[in-house]
């Protein structure tokens, strides 16, 4: 296998992988929705998920880097993703589901962020695009939305587990062929996390990413109900899901060719402005069609802001400690967001509906542009 070919089991990986994220992250509110749970009971199981990778993606990311291997730890965390995903989607009462929410969040939550950083230093040691990697995981996402949302749509939302163990059993197949990235640095220990605990640039800067990644979380867990709300069906959803994951592709393809001209921190508050201008222009509309179409922004908002805040916390971690560094910037901007947007944006949701929910996700957008600005602007000074 060439250098080059071996990148093929990498990007088939994020294909299955994040075409069974799509389910959960898609279609999971709804499944929710239909056992009988209110708008804000849906937003405490989707806490669920970010609460638990705070210390599951941690923990994986150094057991990854203690043991200076990816694939062995991708292979375990798989093989639980489908144990607990088959008793977790059949559960019916609250109080189950978030039991069986750990378990299942525990297992998945260190899968994307870790085939994310093998993608990011196998794109380094070959030269080639981390943007053009990463998007076979927004293919793979954007399918499986439009194909699962019509078949859902014919068999009932019900059925999802269905779908969903069979993608799993994709991701488990292809991490048996993976190729890891031989680590010249001496395994890292645990007292060596104090090299990013003390990084403040490190953390002050995930600290102002923060208000964007929010709103971002807040809208994966919601958009399905918001569209259900103004009146859309189900399979609706899965388009909306489609044609946004779609437009991200194409800049996860195209990053590598223009991304090198500005800072990664310009690209960044240009997203985030974006992202703004989005949540207001969803907050304006009542038609669902018209929020499917507005979904082509998703790329230029999600996609820019991603690339260029997964390629600047690259600059700030130590190589030895890359992997942990990255589960720990995932935690943030999956995790720690997702907590607050899922449990605010529920809470937002229940009491004054969706439109109000996306004009605070705006005004929230807003701020944390201005933040990234100031950021970038001191950091220039210094």
């Amino acid at each position: 296998m060439t250098d080059k070919g071996s990148l093929v089991p990498l990007k088939m990986l994020l294909f299955s992988f994040h075409g069974a994220n799509t389910m959960v992250v898609s279609f999971l509110p709804l499944l929710l929705a239909y056992r009988g749970l209110t708008g804000q009971e849906v937003g405490w199981v989707l806490a669920v998920g970010p609460t638990v990778s705070i210390f599951s993606q941690p923990f994986w990311g150094f057991m990854s880097d203690k043991y200076q291997t990816v694939r062995k730890i991708l292979i375990i965390v798989t093989c639980g993703l489908l144990i607990s995903s088959a008793v977790f989607f059949q559960m019916k009462t609250l109080m189950l589901i978030l039991v069986f929410a750990i378990f299942f969040y525990f297992f998945v939550s260190p899968i994307g962020p870790l085939a994310d950083s093998l993608a990011q230093r196998r794109a380094s040691a070959l030269g080639v695009s981390f943007g053009a990697i990463r998007t076979w995981g927004s293919i793979g996402f954007a399918a499986s939305a439009l194909l699962v949302g019509e078949l859902l749509g014919w068999v009932g939302i019900q059925y999802l587990v269905i779908p969903y163990l069979f993608m799993g059993t994709l991701v488990l197949i292809v991490s048996f062929r993976i190729v890891d990235v031989k680590v010249e640095t001496p395994p890292v220990q645990l007292k060596d996390i104090h090299k990013l605990i003390k990084n403040y640039r490190l953390l002050i800067y995930l600290a102002v990413l923060l208000l964007i990644t929010i709103t971002h979380r807040a809208n994966d867990s919601f958009i399905g109900l918001f569209i259900r709300e103004l009146g859309g069906r189900d399979s609706l959803v899965g388009w909306a899901w489609f044609v946004g994951v779609a437009s991200e592709a194409a800049v996860f393809a195209f990053a590598g060719k223009w991304f090198r001209k500005f800072h990664p921190l310009i690209f960044m508050t240009t997203a985030g402005l974006l992202f703004a201008g989005r949540w207001l222009l969803y907050g304006v509309v009542d038609s669902p069609s018209i929020i499917v179409l507005l979904q082509v922004f998703h790329g230029l908002c999600f996609g820019v802001f991603y690339l260029a805040s997964f390629q600047y916390v690259s600059r700030l971690i130590p190589v030895e400690l890359q992997a942990t560094g990255h589960l720990m910037f995932m935690t943030v901007f999956f995790g720690i967001s997702g907590i607050i947007g899922s449990l605010g944006g529920g809470f937002i949701i229940e009491q004054y509906g969706g439109h109000v929910l996306y004009f605070t996700m705006a005004a929230f957008a807003l701020v944390g542009s201005i933040l990234i600005m100031l950021y970038h602007a001191i950091q220039r000074r210094t």
